[in-house]
């Protein structure tokens, strides 16, 4: 197992495949789930002639189960730790939900900065800002990310099932059909972290104002989302997400889910395909 070593002496995991010498793609998994949500994309990607890494995040899969650092300061932090571990350079950061805030921020902070980025890609992802507030009123309501804290900590084991069998990717539309291997992969990634990540994640990927750092992104962005994506809505996301980068291409799904890059692999493999290679 291959691990970098953070600032702060935690252990990320990460994969890394493919030739050295090639154009590398990174990954960011979303919450509460491991490098392993990218299995489709990094063996796509892979047979392509990438160098393809996924790392878990801290608290997350084979990660350290640190008891501080649940925050997207620590998540970019960490990232940047496996890059400069690796020396990666010219790379693509793809992140989906959390991971989006994650590729967000640590471009903004530390990948442009270092030179080591080339483009972006979020995929369903949470910037600039999940909650509602007074100067974000399309926003979810406090309360539903309360409603996640307490489901988690009365039976985290429980709550794993719910999500990835109704919401996330879109099994309790009429007419879906639910594939229970990817139900229990979904929970078999979530039981591998922490309780305590999960609970204080909540935190990070619903209350951290993005704003800014949309703003300071200045490589090409590739922004996609599905129009039922039932966990981060795409008119608060991506559309807004399009409005602030400075060089992005956005696209909207019709009736995809928030787990679109496992359910509908092939089309956003290959829209993400056709970016990188522009």
């Amino acid at each position: 197992m291959s691990f970098a070593t953070t600032k702060d002496g935690v252990q990320i995991f990460y994969k890394d495949w493919g030739p050295k010498e090639a154009q590398p793609i990174v990954f960011h998994h979303g919450w509460p789930l491991s490098a392993d949500d990218w299995d489709n994309q990094m063996l796509f990607f892979v047979a392509k002639g990438f160098r393809v890494i996924a790392h878990d995040r801290r608290g997350h899969g084979r990660s350290s189960q640190v008891s501080e650092g649940h925050d997207m300061d620590h998540y970019a932090a960490d990232a940047s730790a496996v890059a400069e571990h690796l020396n990666l350079k010219n790379a693509i950061h793809v992140g989906h939900s959390t991971g989006g805030g994650e590729v967000a921020r640590y471009v903004a902070q530390f990948g442009q900065t270092q030179g080591r980025v080339a483009k972006a890609a979020l995929i369903s992802s949470v910037p600039p800002l999940m909650v509602k507030t007074p100067t974000n009123p399309g926003g979810t309501p406090v309360e539903v990310f309360d409603g996640f804290r307490t489901a988690l900590a009365a039976n985290r084991a429980q709550f794993y099932i719910d999500v990835p069998s109704g919401p996330f990717y879109g099994y309790n539309r009429p007419g879906a059909k639910p594939v229970q291997g990817t139900i229990q992969n979904w929970w078999r990634q979530g039981m591998m972290g922490s309780a305590k990540a999960h609970y204080e994640g909540i935190k990070a990927f619903s209350e951290t104002d993005q704003t800014a750092d949309l703003k300071a992104i200045t490589v090409p962005t590739l922004v996609l989302q599905g129009d039922d994506d039932q966990v981060v809505p795409y008119e608060n996301a991506a559309v807004l997400q399009d409005k602030l980068l400075a060089h992005s291409e956005l696209k909207i799904y019709k009736g995809y889910s928030h787990g679109m890059h496992t359910e509908n692999a092939d089309a956003i493999n290959a829209d993400l395909l056709a970016f990188i290679q522009k």
